[in-house]
């Protein structure tokens, strides 16, 4: 007998000839309005999730906190990290970037006083650019300043073994040769805090919660648009910041083929909530034609709190990946900057009030929402 993915395995309770049908707001007529579809870029593996980045997209990480970079090696660690990762692969050993053990003495004499303003200083040239190629495709496309919290967790590849971590000096040049990933599942005690102490000290308006299915599609013929990502290793707190600047456009010049394709993709979804992700399809009813398959799903539940320059926006996210046939279930935060975008649409870009304006929500995050502490 073949062996059946768990997420398109029958459950109890759901006949194979009468499927719980898709609920109104996943039926054909109602797809483009209540389904988030992602597209990924041409590949050879129609399954793969791997994202095309546009060809002035810029990916950098830096640490930021301590008042003397050439302290470095003797104040930074590397340790591991115990997280349910989405990357499939459970033999990889994660690591975080923290302060050594014993530095918590003098800490104030080792940390700076305004890292938000090296933040916003160092990556003032590619900010720039990023903010030039957004403003010229502001017509075409949706832009977004978004930061998130998280962890930022490094592996070790072929030309960083376990035994020269242990032997070697750890210096800033070692950290940026290893593979990253930006693990984004905060815990519940920090959600409660942003939720109940941060969004009450600034004075945000509630606003209305909401609750999504999203299945991301592989679209061999539209890669992404990403512009800009920067990572953050915030020495001295408890979490670390991804600064990302992006484009998002939503296609309406679909052939009736491809129209077709995905209601058909849509249409066939099942809700269940026995699977991760919330929805499953029928053996073989997950891709369309040679353009477009399923290659990811997710239920999300949100809550957002706003004012005119920023919106906090608080997830719980279950997620089903296809490539890997791995789940997990997070919960995210995120701090989008819509002022930013707000003088990025206007006319005439005045450079250095979005960029006053960017140093103002990194410090409202550095002094507001990062715990003291290298860890959780």
């Amino acid at each position: 007998m073949a062996y059946i993915l768990p997420h398109k395995r029958q459950t109890k309770g759901f006949p194979l000839l009468n499927p719980t049908p898709a609920p109104d707001f996943l039926t054909p007529n109602n797809f483009r309005k209540s389904v988030n579809l992602k597209s990924f870029g041409e590949q050879n593996n129609f399954r793969g999730k791997t994202i095309v980045y546009r060809k002035f997209a810029v990916s950098k990480w830096f640490s930021v906190g301590l008042a003397d970079y050439s302290r470095f090696l003797s104040l930074v660690g590397l340790q591991p990290f115990s997280a349910d990762y989405f990357d499939g692969n459970p033999d990889r050993k994660a690591l975080s970037l923290v302060l050594m053990e014993g530095c918590s003495e003098g800490m104030p004499n080792k940390l700076i006083d305004t890292p938000w303003l090296l933040v916003a200083a160092n990556e003032k040239e590619d900010l720039l650019l990023a903010f030039q190629h957004m403003k010229r495709e502001m017509a075409q496309v949706k832009p977004s300043v978004v930061a998130r919290f998280g962890k930022i967790l490094f592996y070790r590849n072929s030309s960083i073994c376990e035994e020269s971590l242990e032997t070697t000096p750890l210096s800033e040049a070692t950290v940026r040769k290893m593979k990253r990933k930006f693990y984004a599942n905060s815990p519940a005690a920090f959600m409660d805090y942003i939720e109940h102490r941060v969004v009450e000290k600034l004075g945000l308006e509630y606003v209305k919660g909401k609750e999504l299915y999203n299945i991301r599609l592989s679209d061999r013929l539209r890669p992404n648009s990403t512009v800009s990502c920067k990572y953050m290793s915030c020495l001295g707190k408890s979490s670390d910041l991804r600064l990302i600047l992006y484009t998002k456009k939503i296609n309406m010049i679909l052939s009736d083929e491809e129209i077709n394709g995905i209601k058909d993709l849509i249409g066939s979804a099942i809700l269940d909530s026995e699977v991760q992700g919330g929805l499953r399809w029928p053996i073989g009813k997950d891709s369309s034609g040679g353009q477009y398959a399923v290659i990811g799903i997710g239920h999300t539940t949100a809550k957002s709190y706003r004012n005119s320059s920023i919106r906090f926006k608080l997830w719980h996210a279950d997620r089903f990946d296809f490539k890997s046939s791995a789940g997990e279930d997070t919960q995210e935060i995120f701090l989008k900057m819509p002022g930013i975008i707000s003088e990025l649409r206007k006319q005439t870009m005045d450079e250095d009030l979005m960029f006053e304006m960017l140093e103002n929500n990194l410090k409202l995050i550095w002094d507001l929402c990062l715990f003291d502490g290298s860890s959780c």
